[in-house]
């Protein structure tokens, strides 16, 4: 598993998809109301989406997320990283901002490769 870490606008999904030489049918976009466990494609994008859903649904997000990452060996996970920046003022905000920390500290330590983009430039962190 890869995960691929950075702010918005980073240039995360071109890296991926050139450098996995795979295609845009390959993603699998994750949306802030869909709480559907993201399948059945290389790349899920915009994780941490995927974790507002179920932070606004009130999942277990631990569990989720392990579920997520069983079995997925050859994934490429992309999650916006949130974690810089103001602090929200809004409580359900702030449990999505340690939500989505929190799911990337467990999706790294499972992953083969944590690649973090800034400026459109890759840095391997593992």
């Amino acid at each position: 598993m890869t995960l691929i870490i950075g702010g918005v606008y980073q240039g995360k999904l071109d890296y991926a998809l050139a450098n996995f030489d795979l295609t845009q049918g390959d993603v699998y976009f994750c949306n802030e109301e869909d709480t559907a466990m993201p399948q059945g494609k290389r790349i899920i994008y915009e994780l941490d989406k995927w974790i507002l859903a179920l932070v606004r649904n009130d999942a277990n997000i631990c569990e989720q997320v392990q579920a997520l990452i069983d079995n997925r060996s050859d994934t490429i996970i992309i999650c916006n990283d949130i974690s810089c920046g103001v602090v929200p003022v809004d409580a359900q905000l702030r449990k999505w901002r340690e939500a989505v920390g929190q799911a990337m500290r467990t999706i790294a330590q499972c992953s083969d490769d944590v690649i973090r983009l800034f400026c459109g430039i890759p840095s391997k962190i593992k």
